[in-house]
């Protein structure tokens, strides 16, 4: 009986342990699956992301931390169209996302303004439209953000762009947009 007992407890403590860690690897690949659907992929650069795979580190384009968390998302020059979900906003760990030189299309998520972590932000080259949230250039970790308001992007850039572009340490790009000055 009392065997049983500590077993019992063993397998309760062992699955409190897991449970949170399979749970956060699923939200990743969910946010993931997310964006997959949401792209079309005509040359199969996304064949490897199966979503019945627990973890999503193992997928082409995708780098992940020590934690097995989603911290790369690489998908620049992959002649993919679509749009970017809001889920990708669910990503917590993620420090590069670069979706650059595709033809995404449709607005920019404000969701990504839930992106703390985030260093890199390319989306640059694509047919984006819309204005840039406000939310994206709250960051603050953001390093990188070229060219976020990429070809197709009218209207005026947010005031906060400007107020923050002090806090973007590297570059902050404009060109071949059609952006008035504000």
């Amino acid at each position: 009986m009392a065997s049983h007992a500590f077993s019992l407890a063993l397998t309760l403590a062992l699955t409190a342990l897991v449970l949170p860690l399979l749970a956060s690897a699923n939200s990743d690949a969910d946010a993931l699956d997310a964006l997959h659907h949401s792209l079309i992929d005509p040359d199969n650069v996304l064949q490897s992301w199966d979503p019945t795979l627990v973890n999503p580190c193992s997928w082409f384009h995708i780098t992940c931390n020590q934690d097995n968390r989603v911290a790369r998302v690489e998908l620049s020059e992959n002649n993919i169209q679509g749009t970017i979900p809001s889920e990708l906003g669910n990503l917590k760990n993620l420090r590069s996302l670069d979706l650059s030189r595709n033809s995404i299309s449709g607005s920019i998520p404000p969701t990504l303004g839930n992106l703390k972590s985030l260093l890199f932000l390319r989306l640059n080259d694509n047919q984006l439209t819309g204005r840039v949230p406000s939310e994206i250039t709250s960051l603050p970790n953001l390093v990188v953000l070229y060219q976020c308001s990429t070809t197709a992007i009218l209207g005026v850039a947010p005031n906060c762009l400007a107020a923050s572009a002090n806090q973007i340490s590297q570059f902050l790009k404009f060109e071949d947009n059609h952006l008035p000055l504000i």
